[in-house]
């Protein structure tokens, strides 16, 4: 696969605002999961809701834009100089050959609950409402791109938890067609009333703080974030330490909702990724997994980890400090894993006090810190969307 860098990235999630504050709550292992407090819901669960969100919508989006979904990635991208990141790259390229990628769930389908429950006695939507912007699934990408001044190709992704994984993928492919430059990709997805109710009907929310890989796991926390990175073709000169070196996709077409219960699906995805990347399944330092706690999914990803992996490489989940963020979980993993090279940091397995003996593979629970040259991201998602992407030091 051609050579590709990765010249900047940020990451707001439950955990932290920037990477700054996330890298002190992994490092100091302080979840950033509550119990729930999301307005109108009154779910017994606990959720990873970013702080001050709501009020910086009121604040600052203008109103055609106005949705929490839209918020959120406003703020994500106001972090960690990622704005002029971008700047900087439109004025190397052109704006016209920076692309936008978005992956996403939901989209902004909390604005539209806001205009159904606040509609008119005839039932449609009052004027403020009316936002041919936001009441579509395209929202968070043509959002990213309009706030970064981009003029490239623009385009959200939608495959389930797999969305802002795959958008890596999506950005390569666009650099070898020289359809871009370089592209900004990234993950938008906020916590609404459909996602919190819609996961309870299928029983899958956790009373407790999730707990990725324990036996007495009993499903997950659902969260809320906005990460992004600017994926650029390599080029002499580029001070980038970090290189996407690899990426792997497959369906498994077994089930809506079910995991392959050999996990082959997510099997397939690690080798792909691991032979684009050139590396063999030992050179990898550290495997930031999907981890949502379910009962089916951690089981079958330990079986496929099993498959491809010798006992002894790094592998955990950090949804613990962040709640698995549906369409917005690929770029959560993906950030968490690629800082790794530049920090030495791999986060442990929160809330995992006795691991699930039916496990196929060694879960790690501490943290710990030490020279990291090769990580690998998974993220698998309902429908049986699967992605995972591996990132090398550039050094």
């Amino acid at each position: 696969m051609p050579a590709c860098l990765v010249s900047a990235y940020t990451l707001t999630c439950a955990a932290g605002t920037g990477l700054t504050v996330l890298r002190k709550s992994l490092r100091e292992r302080r979840s950033g999961l509550r119990p729930n407090d999301f307005p109108h819901c009154s779910l017994d669960t606990w959720i990873g809701r970013v702080p001050g969100l709501d009020e910086i919508r009121v604040r600052e989006l203008e109103p055609l834009w106005n949705s929490r979904n839209n918020a959120l990635a406003a703020l994500g991208l106001a972090q960690d100089g990622f704005l002029e990141a971008i700047r900087v790259a439109c004025e190397r390229y052109g704006a016209t050959r920076v692309g936008c990628i978005i992956g996403t769930s939901t989209s902004s389908i909390g604005r539209t609950e806001e205009g159904f429950q606040d509609s008119g006695d005839d039932g449609s939507f009052r004027p403020e409402y009316r936002q041919e912007a936001v009441h579509h699934p395209h929202s968070p990408g043509l959002f990213v791109a309009r706030e970064c001044g981009l003029k490239g190709p623009s385009l959200t992704l939608s495959t389930a938890c797999a969305s802002s994984a795959r958008v890596f993928s999506s950005a390569q492919r666009w650099l070898q067609a020289d359809m871009a430059d370089a592209v900004v990709v990234g993950g938008v997805d906020s916590l609404c009333l459909t996602v919190l109710y819609g996961f309870d009907s299928l029983e899958l929310n956790s009373s407790q703080p999730c707990r990725p890989f324990d036996v007495n796991r009993n499903g997950l926390s659902l969260g809320e974030a906005a990460g992004f990175a600017l994926i650029e073709r390599a080029w002499e000169g580029s001070d980038s330490a970090i290189r996407f070196a690899g990426y792997g996709e497959s369906s498994d077409a077994f089930h809506m909702s079910q995991p392959h219960p050999q996990g082959e699906g997510a099997r397939v995805s690690m080798v792909s990724a691991l032979r684009r990347a050139g590396l063999q399944p030992q050179e990898v330092d550290y495997i930031n997994l999907h981890g949502t706690a379910t009962r089916a999914n951690d089981l079958t990803e330990a079986l496929a980890l099993s498959r491809v992996f010798e006992e002894g490489v790094f592998a955990a989940s950090s949804k613990g400090w962040t709640g698995h963020a549906l369409g917005a979980a690929g770029i959560v993993e993906a950030v968490i894993a690629m800082d790794a090279l530049t920090t030495g940091l791999m986060p442990g397995t929160l809330n995992l006090s006795d691991q699930d003996p039916e496990m196929a593979y060694h879960i790690c629970r501490n943290n710990e810190e030490r020279s990291v040259q090769a990580v690998l991201s998974n993220s698998f998602g309902f429908g049986g969307n699967n992605c995972s992407l591996v990132f090398r030091s550039g050094s």
